[in-house]
């Protein structure tokens, strides 16, 4: 069998793809650099990338009588349709994950027809930023919660960012030793969750 090169120790087996999604709706947020930052973690094991950032996540507002969907929510649901794995990076808006996100997550409803609905079999990694460290729980339950409700696997660990230390300078290339390593296990659980 055809291997690809490994992240700490996970070797994966086939090309997987993962699906990244992340940000609000200022460019370049804290939470889209972490998305970014672990994507690319991802990406040096062999993996197709698809990161659905701020700009990506400007979708209609979820309705499920609509008909068939178009552009950016076509590419969004057959992205996702078609993923091994996600990984979700959201910033924490009042103890919660923004609409943003949400909005997005609710269009995994259009698999739910689908040989494998939802988010099955799929593992699904966390990321949380917020501007001081209250809300950085609440919205971890929170997003591990709607995973849970997609059928997807929340990986064991997830990431906790604090955006006030500004772990990321202007180019997106993260300057903290503590953040990275949140990260990479990130990167890594991912990979040994489509391996396994």
């Amino acid at each position: 069998m055809d291997h690809v090169s490994s992240l700490a120790g996970t070797t994966l087996s086939r090309r997987p793809m993962i699906v990244g999604i992340g940000g609000t709706t200022k460019p370049d947020s804290t939470s889209e650099k972490a998305l970014r930052a672990c994507m690319a973690m991802v990406a040096k094991s062999g993996a197709e990338t698809r990161i659905f950032g701020a700009t990506d996540l400007d979708l209609p507002m979820y309705r499920y009588e609509a008909g068939e969907r178009s552009g950016a929510v076509a590419h969004l649901v057959e992205s996702l349709r078609q993923c091994t794995g996600v990984i979700i990076s959201a910033p924490a808006y009042h103890g919660s994950i923004p609409g943003l996100i949400k909005n997005a997550l609710d269009y995994v409803e259009d698999l739910s027809g689908d040989a494998r609905p939802y988010l099955d079999g799929r593992p699904v990694a966390c990321i949380v930023s917020a501007a001081g460290v209250q809300a950085m729980g609440t919205t971890l339950v929170s997003l591990r919660m709607i995973i849970h409700s997609l059928r997807g696997w929340p990986t064991p660990f997830g990431a906790v960012i604090n955006a006030q230390t500004a772990p990321f300078d202007a180019g997106g290339e993260c300057t903290d030793e503590d953040v990275r390593k949140q990260l990479k296990i990130v990167a890594k659980q991912v990979c040994a969750f489509i391996s396994a």
